[in-house]
């Protein structure tokens, strides 16, 4: 996957069946299931791949154990079929997960394993394994820094976790692989409309100021809690359908829990869930839940969610301290707006909302990352009945993600690489000074840098720490320290001179304090 030839591609290519605005998860899903079919098909990102909300989610594959609680059955069950396709069809990627509901009654014993045995049986022949009771003296073997006073047990239960820019890399390569084009830094400025009909769009190429008009046979609004914009670049007068909410989270070492089992703590004192997850050998802690009314490609922690996390999450384990927090990080998540005021985002469900405005802009929101494949499957059958496309069937029940290998026999940090795995240690053997770390401490190799250039479409350093591999979201001081020799690599490769590198580095330190817990001041307490 390379934006050279994708741009060649594009310049030789004079119009396309379906265009899609947005590299996330929801636009990556639309264009490998278009792609898939034979469509000609163009997605175009303005920033990198999963630079949002795609990037920064808790790391789940899961049907939502909260959704049974609030009856929602059917997003369930969907969810958990989806959720077994994706272990089917990425297995590199998506791993099954043991998690633990620490019980301090016999009522809460009672109220999860029931609520988890209909779990498992909505999951059916794609369940991860069985819920289960677990007592006193298991449940604290498998989580040693857990609080014992009063505890009568856990209920364990199994989902899955998985690397979500990982995987989005992944489907931008499925989906060139299959004969698509996919751009990042390509950003939509206008809808090109002949009575009051769209047929394509005037996009800007942000590295080297060129503009394109692109025509399309069907245009897809895939920008997460980006859509009302272009609704609004369709007809000022749209009303929006999306409501934002953020989620922080944040990342311990692996020691916080030391365990391989994830916690679910199913109460807050905001009535939501909030996981302790294992990581990438770290533990990541979240989420929250904030209403806002505005929304940024890179937004920031407040004081009060930080705070929320430390104060639920003190009340379980033995020893939560400020000061070990390596990284903080925030999201936003793209809510298809209910139609009457709930007054919390956290009642709404992710469930997702699909839309042809009249136009023929097709518009798709909501969701999560679990449910990615059918609300692409069911966005590319719109689109073939908007645009009267010819009529191709979903293949990607069955379709390998990019990386696909059945089997990993080693045990190291290029895993989730899958089937590239081999094409790196190549490197290595081409060149044996790409085997040292980008920086002591870390498991990342100097080799993923230049495989993340050539391969996966990696522009800058926060593309590579950020996303390619994860070093900015698990550590954000490792992530600067880091940063002078990825930008040394990195102009290297593409020719870049010692004002990039400067540049470059400058800009990545300037976004990474943000993710430092010291960043947020003397308002960061645990009481």
């Amino acid at each position: 996957m390379n934006r050279s030839d994708s741009i060649k591609q594009l310049q030789q290519q004079p119009s396309w069946d379906i265009i899609i605005i947005g590299g996330g998860a929801t636009g990556l899903g639309v264009a490998t299931d278009a792609a898939s079919r034979g469509y000609k098909t163009l997605l175009l990102e303005q920033s990198d791949f999963a630079k949002g909300t795609s990037s920064r989610s808790t790391k789940l594959v899961h049907g939502g154990v909260r959704y049974l609680a609030q009856g929602n059955i059917r997003l369930v069950y969907d969810a958990l079929r989806e959720r077994g396709l994706m272990i089917k069809n990425a297995p590199h990627i998506v791993k099954k997960q043991s998690f633990i509901i620490p019980c301090y009654s016999f009522l809460s014993k009672l109220k999860y394993l029931t609520g988890l045995k209909l779990y498992d049986w909505l999951s059916g022949s794609f369940s991860f394994g069985s819920s289960s009771f677990l007592n006193k003296e298991k449940t604290l073997q498998h989580l040693p820094e857990l609080k014992n006073n009063g505890l009568k047990g856990g209920v364990q239960y199994y989902d899955g976790q998985f690397d979500d820019a990982r995987l989005a890399i992944n489907l931008a390569q499925t989906s060139v692989e299959l004969g698509g084009v996919v751009l990042n830094y390509f950003k939509v400025n206008r809808l090109l409309k002949k009575e009051n009909k769209i047929y394509g769009v005037v996009a800007l190429d942000l590295e080297t100021n060129r503009e394109y008009s692109l025509e399309a046979k069907a245009v897809i609004n895939a920008t997460g809690v980006f859509v009302d914009n272009i609704l609004q670049m369709d007809a000022p007068e749209s009303r929006p359908i999306v409501q934002c909410s953020q989620g922080v989270h944040l990342v311990f070492d692996k020691l916080f829990l030391n365990s391989n089992d994830a916690v679910m703590i199913p109460k807050t004192t905001d009535g939501r869930v909030l996981f302790a997850v294992p990581w990438h050998d770290h533990v990541l802690v979240g989420t929250t839940d904030t209403p806002l009314d505005q929304h940024s490609m890179e937004p920031v922690a407040l004081n009060t969610e930080i705070n929320f996390i430390l104060k639920n999450i003190k009340k379980y384990f033995t020893h939560v301290n400020k000061a070990d927090v390596l990284s903080v990080f925030a999201g936003l998540r793209p809510l298809a707006a209910p139609q009457k005021e709930t007054g919390s985002t956290k009642e709404i469900p992710r469930d997702h909302k699909l839309i042809v405005s009249l136009s023929a802009l097709i518009t798709i929101t909501g969701g999560k990352w679990t449910t990615y494949r059918r609300m692409a499957e069911l966005t590319v059958n719109k689109a073939i009945e908007v645009a009267d496309l010819k009529n191709y069937s979903c293949r990607t029940k069955n379709l390998h993600i990019h990386g696909f290998t059945p089997v990993l026999p080693d045990n190291d940090s290029l895993d989730i690489y899958g089937s590239d795995r081999a094409l790196i240690i190549a490197l290595i053997k081409e060149k044996s000074f790409l085997k040292e770390k980008i920086i002591d401490g870390s498991p990342y190799l100097q080799a993923e840098v230049i495989w993340a250039v050539r391969q996966e479409m990696a522009r800058t350093i926060e593309d590579i720490l950020a996303r390619r591999i994860r070093l900015l979201f698990l550590d954000a001081k490792a992530a600067m320290a880091a940063a002078p020799k990825v930008a040394e690599l990195m102009a290297d490769e593409l020719g870049y001179d010692e004002e990039w590198k400067y540049n470059q580095v400058k800009s990545f330190c300037a976004l990474a304090k943000n993710y430092l817990l010291e960043s947020y001041g003397q308002q960061i307490a645990i009481n």
